[in-house]
């Protein structure tokens, strides 16, 4: 049998700047192109109870401006300058990212940077990004078949409502929310010191720092964040639930597992075991016929 050509490595180079901001750059020349993406340790298990759904609406409030760039115009600038973006939130990070022709690296950092500096969270923007989330909502998660059944499922197997709830939220705690409630949220965790920057492609090492300090380094840094409970209680709840989804054209079937935190010895073996049904927790979503 023929030998597998070896992968060469991936040179991998990180530093911090002064105000905590973390950057990993990895090189790559094959094609004259440049990834940037922004990761902020911000996720839905942030959320208080009441204030549900902030992290996702600053998936949408992140495009409305910032002091040197207007309402939309960071998509026209990527979108001009031959490239692509976008943005997505999780339980437990927010990211922003943008692919761009290489000699356009300095446009991706300072879109960036300007809107972690000076994002304009105005009554304005809240109002009108709370109502696009709340018809998001609608659109692909209530006039969908199923969805809602798997956001269920989480309320069941989960005690603890930071892993319990969705990561769009509740629209009443949207609605319910002020601006003050959503500024603190931003200056809280859209800091540099809550944040980790990812650089790939085809630029210089050299030249890409001298950006990263120009466009970063004197955003100031915030108080550390509050640490999360994530904690669940060790038993393993066995419920079971009917969802009835009147939008289903199907009967579905949905199974969950609490398993051990990530990285951990416990979750290693997990994943070499076998299933065991014992342990599931149930949802059943049919519909109603």
């Amino acid at each position: 049998m023929a030998e597998r050509p070896k992968l060469s490595p991936t040179p991998i180079q990180q530093f911090s700047l002064a105000n905590g901001l973390r950057i990993v750059l990895c090189q790559d020349h094959a094609v004259p192109v440049v990834s940037v993406a922004l990761y902020y340790d911000v996720g839905s298990r942030n959320e208080r109870v009441g204030r549900t759904g902030f992290a996702h609406l600053f998936e949408h409030m992140m495009f409305q401006g910032s002091e040197n760039v207007p309402k939309a115009a960071h998509f026209q600038y990527i979108f001009n300058a031959g490239g692509s973006m976008n943005g997505t939130t999780s339980t437990e990070r927010t990211n922003y990212y943008e692919t761009l022709p290489a000699s356009h690296l300095p446009l991706a950092l300072w879109l960036e940077s300007d809107r972690m500096r000076s994002l304009k969270v105005t009554q304005e923007n809240l109002d009108n990004q709370r109502n696009a989330v709340q018809e998001e909502k609608r659109l692909r998660y209530d006039n969908q078949p199923y969805v809602n059944a798997f956001l269920r499922i989480n309320e069941l197997i989960f005690k603890n409502p930071a892993n319990a709830h969705s990561t769009i939220g509740s629209m009443e705690d949207l609605d319910a929310a002020t601006i003050e409630d959503v500024q603190e949220f931003f200056r809280i965790y859209y800091a540099p010191n809550n944040a980790v920057l990812t650089i790939v492609g085809d630029f210089e090492g050299g030249e890409a720092i001298d950006l990263v300090r120009k466009y970063f380094e004197e955003i100031p840094s915030q108080p550390t964040p509050p640490p999360v409970d994530v904690s669940e209680p060790e038993d393993v709840a066995q419920s079971q639930e009917i969802f009835d989804d009147k939008l289903a054209p199907a009967p579905a079937f949905v199974l969950g597992w609490k398993i051990p935190p990530r990285r951990t010895p416990d979750f290693m073996r997990f994943h070499s075991q076998p299933i065991s049904f014992s342990k599931a927790i149930v949802l059943a979503s049919t519909k109603s016929w």
